[in-house]
C-alpha cells in the first residue's frame, strides 16, 4: 500500500470534521464583528470600547494556552476537545447577555480562556497523523475553515441580525445565542470522531498504523523533545513574534470588516455576503499555496511572500479612496495574512517534538494571539481619533512587514538536521530550505 493512500484516507476521516469545530470556533469568535452592527448603538459602545472587547478575547485566549496544549498530551486529544467545545459553546451563547462595557469585557476574555486549547491542540493533533511531506497541506487544508467561517457566517450573521425583537432579543442576542449552540451539539461528536491517534483508530488497518509510524519516524527532524529548553528556544519566541504581526492584521481586519464594509453604504443584511467576498479567494489561496510548500519542500518564503502581499494590500487600501478599489485591496490583504498564517504552523515541528511540540506550539500561539488583542484595539483607537481607518490601515501594513522580514532572517536558524523529506523523490538540503531555495534532484 502506497503511503499516499494511507494519508490521504487519514485526511479525508480527520480533516473535514477538523475544518468543521475551526469553523464553529472562528463563528463564535468573530462574531462579534457583525453583532456590533447593531450591539454598539443599542449599548452605547464608542469604537474604542468595542476595539477593546473584541481584542480582550485574546488576552484569556492567550494566558491558556500552554496549559491547555500540556493537557492534551497528557489525557489525549477527545476527551479535552470534548471539555473545550461544551464550554465555549456555552460562554459564547452567553455574550447575548452583555449588558454593558464591563460584562463586554468579562464575557470576552472568558471565550478567550475557553477556547484557547482548541487551535494549539489542533496543530499539534496534526503532528500525530501526518510527516512533513504532508504537513502544510494539510495544515492549510484545515485553516481553510478561517475564511470558510466568513464565508458562511457573514450570510448567516446577516440573516440572524434580522431576528430583531423576535421573542423580545435583539438580533445580535439572537446572533451568539444560535451560533453558540452548534460548539456545545459538535463537542458530543468529538467523542465518536476524533480519535486520539493513529493507534485508536479503529478505521486504520494494523499495516496502516504502521506505515504512519514508519514514515512519521522517519522525517523526524526535532532537536527539542524537552519541554523546558523548547520554552527557551529563541526561534520559538522568534515565530511567535512573526505570527504576532500576522494576527495583528488578520484579526484588525477581522473583526473590523463589517463595520468598514458598512460604512460604504451597504445595509446590516447585504454587509454580510460582500464581507464574505474576500475570504472565498483566500479560501483558494492558502489550499493552493500549501501544496505549492509541499510540492518545494520550501517554507520560509512561503510564509514571508504572502505576509508581504498582505502589507500591500493594507497599505493599498489606506491609499485608494473608491469603494470598490478599497475593497480589493482588502480581499488582497485577507488573502495575503491568512495564507502567512496557515502556512507558519509548517515551521515549528521541524525543530520541536513531543512534549517540546506542545508546549512550543502553544508558546508561539500565545504570544501570537496578543496580535489579535492589539490589532482591533489599535484600528478602534486610530478610528476614533482620525475618522476614517487610513493609519491604522498603515500600522497592519508596517508589522506585516517586520514579520516577513523576521521569517527570513530566521531561516538558517530554522534548517532541520536532516532533510525535511528524506525519500527518494525529495533531494532537498537543510541549508536550501533554510535559506528559501527551490529545491533539485539529487
Amino acid at each position: 500500500m502506497s503511503d499516499d493512500r494511507v494519508f490521504v484516507k487519514c485526511a479525508w476521516r480527520l480533516i473535514p470534521f477538523m475544518m468543521l469545530l475551526y469553523v464553529v470556533s472562528f463563528i463564535d469568535r468573530v462574531n462579534v464583528g457583525f453583532a456590533a452592527l447593531t450591539m454598539n448603538k443599542e449599548l452605547g459602545f464608542s469604537p474604542s470600547v468595542f476595539g477593546l472587547g473584541a481584542g480582550a478575547f485574546f488576552i484569556g485566549y492567550s494566558l491558556f494556552q500552554v496549559p491547555a496544549n500540556l493537557i492534551l498530551e497528557r489525557i489525549g486529544a477527545r476527551r479535552w476537545m470534548f471539555s473545550i467545545l461544551a464550554i465555549w459553546g456555552a460562554l459564547s451563547a452567553s455574550n447575548a447577555f452583555t449588558q454593558d462595557a464591563v460584562t463586554f469585557y468579562i464575557l470576552r476574555f472568558l471565550l478567550g480562556l475557553a477556547e484557547a486549547g482548541f487551535f494549539p491542540g489542533m496543530i499539534l493533533y496534526l503532528t500525530f497523523w501526518f510527516p512533513q511531506a504532508y504537513r502544510a497541506r494539510f495544515t492549510a487544508m484545515f485553516m481553510a475553515a478561517i475564511p470558510l467561517s466568513f464565508i458562511v457566517g457573514g450570510p448567516l450573521s446577516s440573516l440572524i441580525l434580522r431576528m430583531d425583537r423576535v421573542l423580545g432579543l435583539s438580533g445580535w442576542q439572537w446572533l451568539f445565542l444560535l451560533e453558540g449552540l452548534p460548539a456545545f451539539s459538535l463537542s458530543f461528536a468529538v467523542l465518536q470522531l476524533l480519535p486520539d491517534g493513529p493507534n485508536r483508530a479503529s478505521w486504520l488497518t494494523r499495516t496502516e498504523k504502521e506505515v504512519i509510524a514508519v514514515r512519521l519516524s522517519a522525517e523526524d527532524t526535532a532537536e527539542q523533545r524537552e519541554l523546558w529548553p523548547a520554552l527557551r528556544d529563541p526561534r520559538v519566541a522568534a515565530l511567535g513574534l512573526v505570527n504576532f504581526g500576522i494576527l495583528l492584521g488578520n484579526y484588525g481586519v477581522q473583526f473590523w470588516l463589517p463595520q468598514i464594509v458598512h460604512g460604504m453604504g451597504f445595509s446590516n443584511f447585504t454587509t454580510g455576503f460582500v464581507a464574505a467576498l474576500p475570504f472565498v479567494a483566500a479560501m483558494c489561496a492558502m489550499i493552493l499555496w500549501g501544496r505549492s510548500s509541499d510540492a518545494r519542500g520550501e517554507r520560509i518564503w512561503h510564509v514571508a511572500l504572502p505576509a508581504l502581499v498582505g502589507a500591500a494590500g493594507l497599505a493599498m487600501a489606506a491609499l485608494v479612496q473608491n469603494y470598490l478599489l478599497s475593497l480589493m485591496a482588502l480581499t488582497v490583504a485577507v488573502v495575503g495574512v491568512l495564507t502567512a498564517n496557515a502556512l507558519l504552523f509548517s515551521l515549528p515541528s521541524l525543530f520541536l517534538g513531543g512534549r517540546a511540540a506542545a508546549g512550543g506550539i502553544a508558546l508561539i500561539i500565545s504570544i501570537a494571539s496578543l496580535g489579535g488583542f492589539f490589532g482591533p484595539t489599535i484600528i478602534g483607537v486610530l478610528k476614533e481619533q482620525t475618522g476614517d481607518y487610513s493609519l491604522a490601515m498603515v500600522a497592519l501594513a508596517i508589522a506585516l512587514v517586520l514579520s516577513a522580514a523576521v521569517v527570513l532572517a530566521l531561516g538558517r536558524a530554522m534548517a532541520p538536521r536532516q532533510p525535511i523529506f528524506p525519500s527518494p523523490n525529495a533531494g532537498l538540503r537543510a541549508e536550501q530550505i533554510a535559506g528559501g531555495d527551490l529545491p533539485t534532484e539529487s
